[in-house]
């Protein structure tokens, strides 16, 4: 085993309390939680940086054995769209920097969580001298080329991207695709990459009979059942399953249920999720309003028994840097589409 050390993890839109219900919370905030968590495990000191977006919250949060989130003040203290954070990027280094020098704490390695975060690492590199290693989890090109006109990123993301590529010390790639974006797309050593597929709880994801997940969940035992679970954004593509399910239905007459599992709340609720409202309009249009059932969103804790509900698990997103979402519900022992 490596001798303990001390990681600064940068993460400034995704923190791991937002996994218990904060708007915006996606892989990412799974990402951070899970590896920080199972490095304390490991025995090594973990602090969390990321970015103050309620003011209740306290300065540090001791979240688990080895491991604190630090809240830096870098503008108001509310929930920013990720996507109008990067201004701020100034604020939280000078944050973080500040708060290191105030408590005099060192780190031997500091690990930034998307481009944003990246920028911030390579601001820091040269005071802090250690190395950084960074992981983007979605490239700007890629969801430029699938977004177009619609992906909201402010327009330096690219350039940060590339600037944040020559100056850290080594990247991680989650999948194959990732690897060639990395070096195809933006020109980053190949030696500076290092594939690393993500993972799953096999504790939190795990299979449970059919039978008891539905009635855990008071679902029809016997109705053929498709799952998504995940964000309810455009690019999850969910409105391509419900086009399918209203095929099944009319050509071949399955008497099938869909059930989506997620959203910005935990009752459906089409104006903090807008996307439920289109695809409540779309159900509607194809005449199955009463075969597609929107949950709201749910915690990890429970989603093993969404999953293992399930006849088939479905997913058909645009593009997906890393999707865990089918990795989850294969740990559940179910089938996947995608």
């Amino acid at each position: 085993m490596l001798d303990s050390i001390r990681i600064a993890f940068l993460s400034e839109h995704a923190s791991p309390l937002s996994l218990l219900g904060g708007v915006d919370a996606g892989g990412q905030n799974v990402y951070v939680d899970e590896v920080s968590r199972n490095l304390g495990t490991l025995g090594h000191t973990v602090d969390v940086f990321t970015r103050r977006d309620n003011p209740d919250v306290p300065d540090i949060v001791q979240w688990s054995p080895g491991v604190r989130i630090v809240h830096i003040a870098a503008g108001p203290p509310e929930f920013i769209p990720k996507d109008d954070v990067w201004p701020l990027m100034p604020a939280f280094r000078d944050g973080i920097a500040a708060f290191m020098l105030r408590n005099a704490r060192t780190y031997d390695v500091i690990h930034s969580n998307f481009w944003m975060s990246g920028w911030v690492a390579a601001q820091l590199k040269p005071l802090l001298r250690v190395p950084v290693i960074h992981i983007f989890h979605a490239m700007g090109l890629t969801k430029r080329r699938h977004q177009g006109s619609s992906d909201t990123s402010p327009g330096e993301r690219m350039t940060v991207e590339r600037e944040v590529i020559a100056r850290v010390d080594a990247l991680i790639a989650q999948c194959p695709a990732e690897e060639h974006e990395l070096i195809d797309d933006y020109a980053a050593e190949a030696g500076k990459v290092a594939l690393i597929p993500s993972a799953v709880n096999v504790d939190t994801y795990r299979p449970i009979q059919q039978a008891e997940a539905r009635h855990a969940l008071g679902i029809n035992p016997d109705v053929p059942l498709v799952v998504y679970v995940g964000r309810m954004l455009p690019r999850k593509d969910v409105r391509n399953v419900i086009r399918a399910v209203a095929l099944m239905v009319e050509r071949e007459d399955v008497p099938v249920e869909l059930l989506l599992v997620g959203g910005e709340s935990a009752e459906p609720d089409p104006v903090l999720t807008p996307e439920i409202g289109v695809l409540r309009s779309l159900a509607r249009d194809l005449g199955i309003p009463d075969r597609v059932r929107f949950t709201g969103k749910r915690q990890p804790d429970v989603l093993c028994y969404y999953y293992s509900a399930a006849d088939v698990v479905v997913t058909t997103p645009w593009y997906e840097p890393f999707g865990l979402t089918p990795l989850e519900a294969m740990a559940c022992g179910r089938p996947v589409v995608g």
